[in-house]
């Protein structure tokens, strides 16, 4: 992914030399996107390392998912955009093929889509986040569930049972139980067939 830097598709690099690819294992079955750096992904180089980065590890975290090994985690945009506004639809089309390449490069069984802004760039399905998180959709082949973004539990932080933390703690309760099934069945096969070979 070294050729995204300075590759031009938008104006973004210009502003925003830092470019922000990826953090965690590149051979999970769990990919998470979100929507573009911040300050503090374009000063490390690491997308989600800010606040709202660790609330989604530490949501991971009490579900049983580790984010350095259990999950591939990135951005639909490379480049933050200024005062942390959100990209816009030229910038979404001209980092998705970067973003493709990373999906076809982990092909992940799982993705999880943080925000509407992930949605849209996946799904192609605009606004209505809070009615499409924790239904799982299917897109090329795999298992994608859509989440409320982190940011959006920041202002929302109430612990208590059907606030949003609560909910997304609960989606991804869900997606771990997913990749365990998704595990196990690909586990099951390889098991029978090598038994097949025993004399």
């Amino acid at each position: 992914m070294e050729r995204t830097n300075g590759c031009g598709s938008c104006d973004l690099p210009v502003n925003q030399p830092q470019v922000v690819v990826s953090r965690g294992n590149p051979h999970a079955s769990l990919m998470l996107i979100g929507e573009a750096p911040g300050a503090r992904e374009d000063e490390l180089g690491k997308p989600f390392v800010g606040r709202s980065g660790q609330l989604i590890d530490r949501l991971m975290e009490s579900v049983g998912l580790d984010p350095q090994t259990d999950a591939y985690i990135c951005n639909v945009v490379k480049c933050r955009p200024p005062k942390n506004r959100r990209p816009t639809l030229v910038e979404i089309a001209s980092c998705r093929p970067w973003l493709q390449q990373q999906i076809e490069l982990v092909d992940p069984c799982v993705i999880a889509l943080a925000g509407s802004t992930a949605v849209e760039a996946i799904l192609g399905i605009k606004g209505g986040i809070t009615r499409l998180r924790g239904q799982w959709q299917h897109w090329q082949g795999r298992l994608l569930m859509p989440l409320l973004h982190p940011a959006y539990l920041l202002r929302n932080p109430s612990p208590v049972d059907g606030a949003p933390v609560a909910l997304t703690r609960g989606d991804l309760l869900e997606v771990r139980q997913r990749l365990i099934q998704v595990n196990r069945n690909a586990v099951v096969p390889m098991l029978d067939s090598s038994r097949r070979r025993l004399p």
